[in-house]
């Protein structure tokens, strides 16, 4: 390929002299050119891209000068007339003296007359000296430069430390979703605009260059000494958000299966021995997906790549896969079980999106769900395709479950499926209703089509719309011919009908049931189910289509999952009650919604609950099935939280627990106890709750031996979670000997001659063992641990430790790590940083500590995350979590109101964090004395 650059510029003078002839598309770019009149939120229709040639030199050689230049030629098909070519460009130094804009079918050549921007849309208008006319091609070639930011976003730059030489190593990497390719060169970055790219990397020959596709050739770079041109062959279309490069010296790990892509790991030189795992499983798990879609994967090669300094958890980019290092690396030596399992559902997840995502793409950021929604489900499916040993699938439909229970019974949350007008909300949307309310929708209509019509629906959907865009009516119209012709619905039912009501609109349903012991029927209604008890039923609108799965005392028949009757809405969305009929008679037990194959809560009568708790207090409680079991006590607890259920029969049906030896049961009782937990132990009843929780842990941290290292001898994986979470929770409470062996572990290790190679404490129980030593013990214990912290090679490791950091008790020790992690000279990364503030803050000491420092200095702390204050949102949790008194509620919405500028972009998050301290502030007054009676006629 040739390239167009009009002028070439020195070494190192490049960037001075376009930032002296260019416009600097920027906060200050007002200054420079006129404001466009294009106000519009989404780019004008007249143009498309046809074709992207970019051409990029990078510089790593001197730290103090870290950038890049580069020159984009883009093919320019016009499909109406139109005077102006509107693109985004984003803190971009654009040489505008060097724009050429010519015609491609010999007509007389154009040229650029004026240009305009407009700061809030990212827009750069390049106004045209004749119209461009429709059916014509254009050639559009821009020379410009930039830093290589620190944001994480963009062309950004990122290092690591070389062991032996002590130095820094910088490498290049791009982060472009949702909208920031815009920021590393101008273009049409909206996702319906799809293209070819060809990229070409100059950079010192001492790198590698990497990109979505193979190196088609290297070649001398007659610009600068030692540096090479390494292009890469031309892309399939794709949207602007999924284009990837970078410029690194890593190692890789090849793993290609017969038949297939080519597949590579990369990582730090120090760090690609961890890239084991992920090498092994990534080419498994792209091999299932291709007989589950019954498309091969579209590229000649994948790689996926570790980078030290990272925003998100990973990037699905199309060939080249991004991760943060905890998400793609693994250690046999330092990383847990739960570790390992992480990096499985990463992996599938980026794996999924090269089909759901990169080959079939939403038009706009209104489907983001469509992407990850998909990418979640299909993800688990994967993991529990390769590892089925660990019963991933019902540990992720679960944990799903418990995270939307509580999220989306907020009255701020928001739809699946939301409106998107502006890029800041863009942002807002990759979150836990994107994701996991999305994939458990996915997993419903799963469950009620079948194997056969659900997979053959996708199937045709993928054929359809592949390297083109769809949005979700697209899937439902796919998924409808598939379930009418394998007759997994009636011919009267539609997927769009049923699917609106669980995209479109905000919340989820409770269904109360109650039954008719005389004559043998059950009658069901639904009104959404809502935290804030506050807002009147009158007000609790909404109506789902519900698939009613159910079975009875009597037929105990957990694997039929098909629904039995369904819950139907009318046009404008009238609720329809519901009859069932030929239930059991008034001995027998009735249970909704088996294995939890729909999201919605059920409240039974009170009769219908006593028999439940009879079955699972004394008869065979092992015969229900341990997702519903897991049900029965998220229902109980969330009822009895609200008040419609006391908590005399919620307490009642927890004393099942000192039976239960399942992972499940008891994470679904811990998730609602920690929020329990979190509002008594501000109380003076928190002795009674710490003697119930030793009495409800004591049987099954004996039966697991406590802490005593037996791990190599259980057979079943998810007895490791139960171990672990288990010992987390006994040593919290001062149970047995939890402490006491705890402590031993720690001091084996301090007495270690060399603690960083040699590690007596079990993996799998370090977290506990670290927290606790840090709890109970004083500045020595805590500086040995930020040593290691320090000296550790293993992302997995680091955040461990991170987070036990924060378990101190000593007041002057967390306020002195809350200043480390936010000093840029401490060793905590910018990406890490919240782990180690909400370390402290969900400590019941560092949580007054954590909210000061948050009010005190938020400014800075927002210029700290800015402009991805994603993670400056996660930093409100433990504060929604922890404040439980009418005053301390009207302090933080105070400062909310009078700090709105330094938390621009965290609407939606501080929402959600006002309304959860509200519902915590109406619980304390409705049941904090309920529970305590409960509790105290327990013990």
């Amino acid at each position: 390929m040739v390239f167009w650059c009009q002028v070439v510029f020195g070494f190192g003078m490049q960037l001075i002299l376009l930032l002296a002839v260019g416009l600097v598309l920027g906060q200050s770019a007002q200054t420079l050119a006129s404001e466009a009149k294009y106000n519009y939120f989404r780019l004008p229709t007249a143009l498309r891209p046809q074709k992207y040639d970019l051409k990029v030199t990078t510089h790593l050689d001197n730290p103090k000068d870290l950038r890049f230049e580069a020159t984009v030629k883009i093919l320019i098909e016009v499909l109406e007339n139109t005077k102006n070519i509107t693109l985004h460009a984003k803190n971009l130094t654009i040489a505008e003296d060097d724009i050429i804009l010519k015609d491609t079918q010999g007509k007389k050549d154009n040229c650029v007359q004026s240009t305009e921007i407009n700061t809030h849309h990212d827009f750069y208008v390049l106004n045209t000296c004749q119209e461009l006319e429709a059916g014509s091609v254009y050639e559009l070639t821009i020379p410009f430069a930039s830093e290589l930011n620190n944001q994480l976003e963009g062309y950004y730059r990122s290092s690591y430390k070389d062991p032996v030489t002590k130095r820094k190593r910088w490498l290049s990497i791009t982060q472009f979703e949702p909208a920031s390719a815009r920021a590393a060169f101008p273009c049409f970055d909206e996702p319906n605009y799809k293209a070819p790219f060809i990229v070409t990397l100059g950079y010192h020959k001492n790198y590698t260059g990497l990109s979505n596709m193979p190196v088609k050739k290297i070649t001398p770079n007659d610009q600068f000494p030692d540096y090479v041109w390494c292009e890469f062959e031309e892309s399939v279309p794709m949207s602007t958000y999924l284009l990837a490069y970078s410029v690194n010296d890593f190692s890789h790990k090849p793993s290609t299966l017969p038949n297939s892509a080519l597949f590579r790991t990369w990582a730090r030189p120090n760090a690609i021995d961890q890239c084991d795992y992920a090498a092994e499983f990534g080419p498994k798990v792209l091999q299932y997906y291709e007989q589950l879609f019954g498309i091969k994967f579209p590229l000649p090669k994948i790689d996926q790549i570790a980078v030290p300094d990272f925003s998100a958890g990973a990037m699905e980019n199309w060939g080249l896969v991004t991760y943060r290092e905890i998400a793609l690396l693994y250690s046999a030596s330092y990383s847990s079980l739960a570790d390992k399992q992480r990096v499985a559902s990463v992996v599938a997840h980026e794996l999924a999106h090269q089909w759901f995502g990169n080959l079939v793409t939403m038009k706009w950021w209104t489907d983001l769900w469509l992407n990850e929604g998909f990418a979640t489900y299909v993800a688990s499916l994967g993991v529990e395709n390769i590892n089925p040993e660990w019963r991933s699938m019902e540990q992720e439909s679960l944990g799903n479950m418990l995270t939307i229970f509580r999220k989306d019974a907020l009255e701020s949350s928001h739809p699946i499926s939301r409106p998107i007008e502006e890029v800041a909300e863009i942002a807002e949307s990759f979150d836990q209703i994107s994701y996991q309310k999305g994939s458990t929708v996915l997993r419903m209509m799963h469950m009620f089509l079948g194997e056969e019509s659900f997979r053959f629906g996708l199937q045709q959907y993928l054929q359809k719309y592949s390297y083109k865009n769809a949005e979700q009516d697209n899937l439902w119209e796919s998924l409808t011919q598939a379930a009418h012709k394998y007759r997994a619905l009636p011919k009267s039912y539609d997927i769009k009908t049923i699917m609106d009501s669980w995209t479109l609109q905000t919340g989820y349903p409770v269904i109360n049931v109650t039954r008719n012991y005389e004559s043998n029927s059950a009658k069901l209604t639904q009104e959404r189910y809502l935290l804030n008890t506050q807002i009147a039923r009158a007000q609790r609108l909404g109506c789902w289509w519900i698939p009613l799965s159910y079975t009875t005392q009597g037929e105990q028949d957990f694997n039929n999952t098909a629904p039995k009757a369904w819950m139907e809405c009318g046009k404008e969305g009238e609720i329809y009650p519901k009859t069932i009929q030929d239930l059991p008679g008034r001995d027998e037990w009735v249970i909704f919604n088996t294995q939890l194959s729909t999201l919605y809560k059920v409240n039974y009568d009170e009769r219908n609950w006593r028999l439940l708790i009879e079955t699972l207090t004394t008869g065979e409680f092992q015969r229900i099935h341990v997702l519903n079991r897991a049900q029965l006590i998220d229902d109980a607890l969330y009822l009895a939280w609200t008040g419609d259920q006391n908590y005399e029969i919620a307490m009642r049906l927890l004393e099942y627990l000192q039976r239960e030896r399942e992972y499940l049961p008891w994470k679904s009782a811990f998730e609602n106890l920690k929020r329990v937990g979190r509002i008594v132990r501000q109380t003076p009843n928190f002795e009674y709750f710490k003697r119930y929780m030793q009495k409800l842990i004591t049987p099954i941290y004996l039966h697991l031996s406590g802490l005593n290292d037996t791990f190599s001898a259980i057979p079943e994986q998810d007895q490791v979670l139960l171990k672990t979470m288990v010992g987390n929770w006994a040593c919290q409470y001062d149970v047995e000997d939890c402490v006491a062996v705890a402590r031993k572990y720690y001091t084996q290790w301090q007495e270690e001659e060399k603690p960083d190679e040699k590690n007596p404490v079990p993996l799998n129980l370090r977290s506990i063992v670290y927290c606790t030593s840090i709890k109970h013990g004083n500045d020595a214990d805590w500086q040995f641990l930020w040593a290691r912290y320090v000296n550790s090679n293993v992302a997995a490791e680091k955040r461990t430790i991170l987070t036990s950091l924060g378990c101190s008790r000593e007041v002057w020790v967390l306020q002195r790590y809350l200043e480390m992690t936010y000093d840029s000279k401490d060793a905590i990364r910018k990406q890490d940083s919240m782990w180690a503030f909400q370390a402290v803050a969900f400590n019941e000491v560092g949580f007054h500590l954590a909210k000061t420092y948050f009010m005190d200095n938020v400014q800075a702390i927002y210029k700290f995350y800015h402009p991805i204050t994603k993670d400056m949102s996660r930093l409100l949790l433990p504060f929604s979590e922890q404040v439980i008194n009418q005053s301390d509620f009207d302090k933080f919405r105070n400062f909310v109101t009078i700090n709105r500028p330094s938390l621009k972009g965290l609407e939606q998050a501080l929402q959600q964090t006002l309304e959860t301290m509200l519902t915590n502030v109406q619980w304390k007054e409705r049941n904090y004395i309920q529970l305590s009676r409960s509790i105290q006629e327990l013990l």
